[in-house]
Formats: structure tokens, sequence, C-alpha cells
């Protein structure tokens, strides 16, 4: 059980959200210690049954494990009077609802939020979806790579003429989720002032949108026309040279270098006695192509010593592995490790916010199917013949039921 100095222990979220930003969201709550219930469907939320890289594992795929940690499951069939009387029983006493449902499957499944706040006028009522619950397209599927697409952010890196590259992260998905849970901590802290629930929604394109605040400004307020190079520049709007380079054994990302040091640093006179400002966009893959031809030269690790020595921003490039076996990484413990009953020993990203008197904690794995309705059934006030009825009539299932 959870323990009780959790920011949001004795909060109750619904979580009726499916994929990721949904259920990335109500993680994060549920990492502060909130009693995040998932209703999903009796055969399981469509993250069961969809695994990111094929990583399936033993009853859990790693896809659902890694977004479901710290809830608990109430397998239940919305379709049927008996599985939304359970639900509408349950929000009159929750804090928070959460779906992602498409435009007008939340009104038909009577989940919708003019239902709900009927039954519990203070509910935190969160819906988010792709572009918003009404408008041209509404009813278009949102999906990362469509809206990392449509965000504009692909034609702010790589090369002219050149197909673009999306992010390596399920990028919109993420901020979506932040956003939402950005967006339940606000309401609910009205709410402490107020007494006042409220509807809180969330879209994917504005999410994405929203994000590029700076680069976005450049272009309305500044002018700034979105030019791509010939070389594969980093960010249309930073200056050359801004990138990722190839070393003799990898690569390294390169940002801002003073030109003259750089010069020196990489043994290039043609870098030398340029002015920054001016050289930087002027001759944006003059500078590129320059600093591309020094690095193979030397190793990653021989050139993060040099860069390091004199004061010049650089990285090397990771993949995973190096990620995962980075010492800051392991200094500030970043990853967290558990046990579950069913995966066995587990290793995933923890908590990127730290508290001092109230730390987050993994207090429980992703849920299987159904596994804890009955538990959740028996707290709401159901008598243990009431739940058997349900279990009977198909409105809801337990662990290992289909």
């Amino acid at each position: 059980m959870k323990s009780n100095n959790n920011i949001l222990s004795g909060y109750r979220v619904l979580d009726c959200s499916i994929a990721m930003a949904g259920p990335f969201a109500a993680q994060r709550l549920g990492d502060l210690g909130a009693d995040v219930v998932k209703v999903e469907p009796t055969s399981g939320e469509w993250q069961r049954h969809m695994p990111a890289g094929g990583a399936q594992g033993n009853q859990i795929n790693v896809s659902f494990l890694s977004l479901n940690r710290n809830k608990r499951s109430l397998a239940v069939d919305l379709k049927s009077d008996a599985g939304r009387a359970v639900v509408h029983r349950l929000s009159a006493e929750a804090d928070v609802f959460i779906q992602n449902y498409r435009p007008g499957v939340a009104k038909r499944l009577g989940v919708d939020y003019e239902t709900l706040v009927a039954l519990n006028p203070r509910l935190i009522y969160v819906s988010m979806s792709g572009y918003g619950e009404s408008g041209p397209y509404m009813l278009r599927p949102g999906q990362d790579l469509l809206l990392q697409a449509m965000s504009g952010a692909m034609l702010s890196a790589g090369r002219d003429g050149e197909p673009p590259m999306a992010a390596g992260q399920y990028l919109v998905d993420a901020v979506t989720a932040y956003s939402a849970f950005e967006g339940v901590l606000a309401a609910l802290l009205h709410r402490e002032r107020t007494g006042e629930g409220q509807k809180v929604e969330v879209n994917m394109l504005d999410a994405i949108t929203t994000i590029q605040m700076q680069e976005l400004s450049v272009f309305t307020v500044g002018g700034k026309p979105q030019t791509r190079s010939k070389e594969p520049h980093a960010h249309v709007y930073i200056r050359s040279p801004y990138g990722t380079f190839a070393t003799s054994d990898g690569f390294v990302a390169l940002a801002m270098p003073d030109l003259d040091t750089l010069a020196r640093v990489l043994d290039e006179p043609r870098l030398s006695g340029l002015d920054a400002a001016t050289a930087g966009w002027d001759q944006r893959d003059l500078l590129f192509g320059l600093v591309r031809g020094a690095l193979p030269a030397r190793t990653t690790a021989e050139w993060m010593a040099a860069f390091n020595a004199n004061g010049i921003w650089a990285a090397p490039v990771y993949g995973y592995a190096e990620l995962v076996a980075d010492p800051q990484i392991a200094h500030n413990g970043t990853f967290v490790e558990y046990d579950h009953p069913t995966e066995g020993r587990v290793k995933t990203p923890g908590f990127p916010i730290r508290f001092s008197r109230t730390p987050s904690e993994v207090v429980r794995g992703a849920p299987l199917v159904g596994e804890h309705s009955r538990e959740i059934l028996t707290e709401a006030g159901y008598s243990v013949g009431e739940i058997e009825s349900l279990v009977s009539a198909g409105a809801i299932a337990m662990r290992g039921t289909p």
C-alpha cells in the first residue's frame, strides 16, 4: 500500500485512457501517491496487446508495464448498463477522471463530462484528444508521428531538400502527457481554494505547438523564415556549427562554440577570425563542413577531453546502452528497479521530480487485467453477492478471466 505522506495520497484517479499519453499522465499522478484505478475493458486495454519493439513480456508486455505502474486494474464492460453503473458509482467519489477516447465515444459510453459532473460537481474531468473536441480535424487519428509532422518541428533540422526526420522519442505523446499532468495539478489546486471541479481539455496538436514557444515566436514575431541548410544543421534558428558530427569511433554533438577557440582545438585555421554572430548564419554550411571534415581524425573520448578542457560545449552521442551505464544517471538514481510478480526484476525510468519530504516510490507494478476489481468494488461498498452477480453478467472481470 502507498505511504500516507505522498503528495497526492488520498486522491482517487479513474484512468479510462489508452495507449501512451493518457496512461503516462495517470502514472505520474500515481507516482505522487494518488490511488489510480485503471478502468479497462474486460479483455484488457489496447496497449496490453500492442507492444512497442515487439517486447512481449511474460503476462504483461513492456509497453503496458512501463506506463501503468502504481495503478490498480478494474476490468469493466462500459458497454453494459451494469458496467456503466459501476463507473458512475466510482466517479461520484473520485477526484480525477481521465479519458482519451475519440470524440463522441465518452458520451456514447455514458462517461462524458456532463454526465459525470452531474454525479460529482467536484470532479476534475480530463479530456485528451489528438486535435481538439471540435473543428475540422476533430476525427483525424491523433498519432505521435502524424502530430510531429504537423507541428512544424521536423523542418527545423536536417538538410534542405531531404525528407525530415522524426524525433527519437514518442515526443508528442510525452509532451501531451505532461500537459495533462500539469492541468490536473492546477485544477486540484483551484478546487482546494474554491471547492469547484472543472473540465480540463488537452490536445496533442496544441501541446506540441506551444512547447515550441521560442522557435515559433522567432517566426511570428521576429519574422525569421524557417530555412534549412544544405548541411544537416540541428536547428534552423541556432547559428553554426550546431549539430552532430562523426568521429573516428562514434559521434559527438557540438553547440555554438567560439570559433577562434574551435579553430585552435581542431587545428582548422579557416575557422579563425570569423564573427560567429554573422558567419554562424551567413556561412552556416561552410562552418559545418569544416567541422565535419576535422572530427574524424580523433575518437569521441579524445575530442570530449579537448572540448571540455577548452570550454567548448559538446557531448557524446549516446545509445541507450551508454545512457543506462552513464555515471551521472547512476548518481541521480534516474532508473528504478523493483520486483514484479509476473515479469520478474524490472528496471525502468523513475521519477523526474524529487521531493525532500514526500519522495515518489513504486509501490506496485503494472496490474494484470482486473487484478483489483474485487478490491476496488469492495471499497466502493459492493457486497460479495453484488460483485459475483457483476462477474456472472460479464459486466466486470477479475484477474485471470477473459
